[in-house]
């Protein structure tokens, strides 16, 4: 089992390309513990900076630090900087078109106990929504370093979102299928499609095992990249196969889940079913605890993944 989280993944690349680029700067709110950037402060200290808790002016901070042409990583609780700052990500990011990189850590419910006030389960409505601004939820440790390796190499803005605890390998360091803001084929199938993004990917591919076993071909499709959507991934997917089942940690209202069904419905309807979490203060608990109580477990998918299609 993999031991190191996407937030580790983070500070590694940071740290080595900061080496030889001096544009890079890295602000957090004190954060540097939580965001595992506290190597990042002690070896590049002049390209640190640290705001304490001022979610809504290290989003300005950073904007201005980019339209001197430094290259802005913000790190911050997800479930604060999606929403506290959603006003200077509008403006002074996005309509500013600033080269400033949203990092929300411990994203989801993987704060767990801490409850509602520090879930973060509408940030793809809230972030998506605003022009100019790219969203993306990687997958494993893997794909968060080509994410991030592919970020340093733009000026636009974007929103990343990594959960707090490590997640399970989806690629390998020698196998990780990467082609910016193009949805992944994590798994190939025919009869029905599980589209996933972020922790719920390694879920999508369990299930679609336990479907092989009942003679369901399942493809599976990590749509790391929320925003820009694959659309074509998504199309492909929806004339090949017989359905599509959507799974995010994510309220329905604003989600991935809605933003595929807006365009299946004008492009190629088709069955489809989102799994996600419900329109509700989610429970308290640990994250495994918390998609089993919504039934985004592996066993649960492949039920409704099967039932979708009549099987």
């Amino acid at each position: 089992m993999n031991t190191i989280h996407n937030r580790q993944v983070i500070n590694d690349v940071l740290v080595e390309k900061a080496f030889q680029d001096k544009q890079i700067v890295v602000l957090c709110s004190d954060s540097r513990g939580s965001a595992s950037l506290a190597e990042f402060a002690k070896v590049h200290p002049r390209q640190f900076v640290e705001t304490g808790i001022a979610e809504q002016n290290i989003v300005s901070i950073a904007a201005g630090l980019a339209s001197c042409g430094k290259k802005a990583f913000v790190a911050s609780p997800a479930c604060f900087l999606s929403t506290r700052s959603m006003e200077q990500a509008k403006v002074d990011v996005a309509y500013s078109n600033t080269n400033v990189k949203l990092i929300g850590i411990s994203g989801g419910v993987s704060y767990g106990a801490l409850g509602m006030t520090h879930h973060s389960t509408n940030d793809i409505a809230t972030m998506a929504s605003i022009p100019n601004m790219r969203v993306y939820f990687p997958s494993d440790r893997h794909q968060t370093k080509r994410l991030i390796e592919a970020l340093l190499t733009d000026q636009k803005p974007a929103y990343v979102r990594v959960g707090r605890n490590p997640v399970a390998d989806v690629y390998t360091e020698s196998a990780c299928p990467f082609v910016m803001d193009h949805a992944s084929l994590a798994r190939a199938g025919s009869d029905v499609t599980l589209i996933a993004t972020g922790e719920l990917v390694d879920p999508a591919i369990q299930a679609a095992q336990i479907l092989e076993k009942q003679g369901i071909s399942c493809r599976v499709i990590d749509m790391y990249c929320i925003k820009p959507l694959d659309r074509e991934a998504v199309l492909q997917a929806a004339r090949e196969t017989q359905g599509l089942v959507v799974l995010e940690e994510h309220v329905a209202i604003g989600g991935l889940g809605s933003m595929i069904s807006q365009l299946i419905a004008s492009e190629y309807p088709v069955k489809f079913k989102s799994l996600c979490l419900p329109d509700e203060p989610a429970i308290a608990g640990k994250s495994p605890e918390v998609f089993a109580h919504y039934g985004l477990t592996p066993e649960n998918i492949a039920v409704q993944a099967a039932e979708l299609i009549g099987r």
